[in-house]
């Protein structure tokens, strides 16, 4: 039987089943990703997340190849160009890892079917999640809406039926690891920049960098992941996003390091852990309200409308945009997120409560404008984050909770490392100010080099009046 592997989020060979089952199964195995033509032209994701796809694939046709397999790749729409390198290729059987995005489902379906009625055999495999929707579900059969209570069931899970780690498959004696396909497109070719990273892709990276991790970092994982100017989360999640890492290798890890005794934490560990409880309760979101996608998980009624559309509501969306807000620790994280394709995990909620909730722009224009730049961008991830600071998601933060910059950024960037770093115009000036720089005296800001108005931005808006506004609006509306 001749196998094709179509590789979508799963850029790996170890932990893989759609490939451990194909190579176990079939006398020759066909690798092929597709590069999605109609997506890529959307432009729903940036560059930076492009190149990092690009680097995964790099790493693993050279994996496959001393598996002695050969990665193939077509350009096109998805279910189309599947199917025809299935004609081409003369293959009988077709197997992936499933995707659980509304619009990947609807095209899995189609190749499904498609590929029955020609009498070819379909297999799909777990892999994205460590448990699917329908296997965290409450006593009613239902989906859980609150995490807390996800998070026990998954646990229960965990205990009662732990997932194995698979191992790659061993080398085909009749492969050919030096037949390569044509030249692989460039980001260029893809209609995208060419841009550095600040993260290795490929699965031997996703592995180093998760080793190193659960070595340092996760030893103090409690107090290190709120502080942006610290190395001290995983940032393993553009390694969740393409799969050079599986959720399931993690997990087993982490508990690895947690019973072989030493400085490691029990509550460091697991609140790591929850983080993943926390991708696969948004994944679960997804799955059974794939309306989330289009609009608010909860009715707009009891929050207050977003500021109409006009020329001020896209003077400020642009600023917040650019990183010129005029507060600090919010115009350090957007800068971070254009720079680099990324952003800390706890300026992500502050930025996107002051779009939301000091500016009052409706919360899907900054997920898209995530998704456009993130390297990690993750349909579930973002819009369950983003739905989450806007107070219209399944377990959202209260529509009166209203992150304070000023309070956030001196207590977790109290020296202001983090911000000097992205937002050099404050490099020299004193941590008195650093955090209201407008607050500073003009002879203060002669020596800083800094004068508000001219080299840095005196805020847009007062964020007291801001919060007072925001609330007056949603106790009308009968919310608080």
């Amino acid at each position: 039987m001749k196998g094709l592997v179509w590789f979508r989020r799963d850029l790996r060979v170890r932990d893989n089943p759609a490939l451990f089952a194909a190579c176990r199964d079939c006398r020759e195995v066909v690798p092929l990703f597709v590069f999605d033509e109609p997506r890529l032209r959307s432009h729903l994701f940036g560059s930076a997340c492009v190149g990092f796809m690009l680097g995964c694939l790099n790493e693993l046709r050279a994996s496959l190849g001393q598996l002695g397999l050969m990665l193939q790749y077509r350009i096109g729409e998805q279910t189309e160009a599947v199917l025809q390198a299935v004609r081409d290729l003369g293959i009988d059987a077709v197997y992936w890892n499933r995707d659980y995005e509304p619009a990947a489902r609807d095209r899995d379906r189609r190749v499904q079917d498609c590929l029955s009625q020609q009498g070819r055999t379909v297999k799909t495999f777990k892999d994205h999640v460590v448990f699917e929707a329908e296997e965290v579900r409450g006593l009613t059969g239902d989906p859980f809406q609150r995490y807390s209570a996800y998070r026990d069931r998954w646990w229960n899970q965990w205990r009662a039926a732990t997932p194995p780690m698979i191992p790659a498959p061993k080398r085909r004696a009749d492969g050919n690891e030096t037949s390569m396909p044509r030249d692989w497109p460039s980001a260029q070719d893809l209609g995208y920049e060419q841009v550095p990273l600040w993260i290795e892709p490929g699965e031997r990276a996703a592995q180093s960098r998760l080793q190193w991790f659960l070595r340092g970092p996760i030893h103090d994982y409690v107090n290190g992941r709120n502080l942006p100017a610290l190395d001290g989360t995983s940032k393993l999640s553009p390694h969740f996003r393409f799969g050079t890492l599986s959720s399931r290798t993690a997990v087993h890890a982490a508990l690895a390091a947690l019973t072989a005794g030493g400085a490691v934490s029990r509550a460091d560990v697991f609140t790591w852990l929850d983080e993943l409880v926390w991708r696969e309760f948004f994944q679960q979101v997804l799955m059974a309200f794939p309306q989330v996608t289009k609009g608010p998980f909860k009715a707009k009624d009891g929050l207050p409308a977003p500021r109409p559309e006009g020329p001020d509501r896209d003077c400020l969306f642009a600023a917040w945009c650019e990183g010129r807000t005029g507060y600090p620790i919010v115009d350090a994280g957007m800068r971070q997120l254009n720079q680099t394709g990324w952003m800390h995990n706890r300026v992500r909620m502050v930025t996107a409560s002051f779009l939301v909730k000091d500016l009052r722009i409706d919360w899907q224009s900054g997920e898209r404008y995530f998704m456009q730049h993130l390297v990690d961008g993750d349909l579930a991830a973002n819009n369950g984050n983003w739905q989450w600071c806007a107070s219209t998601g399944t377990d959202a933060m209260q529509g009166y909770r209203i992150f304070n910059p000023r309070i956030q950024s001196e207590k977790f960037d109290r020296d202001g490392d983090y911000i000097r770093h992205y937002v050099p115009e404050l490099a020299e000036v004193p941590v008195k100010w650093l955090h209201e720089p407008h607050l500073m005296p003009p002879d203060e800001q002669e020596r800083a080099g800094c004068r508000i108005g001219v080299d840095y931005p005196a805020p847009m808006v007062d964020h007291k009046t801001a919060r007072e506004e925001y609330l007056t609006l949603a106790k009308q509306k009968g919310t608080t």
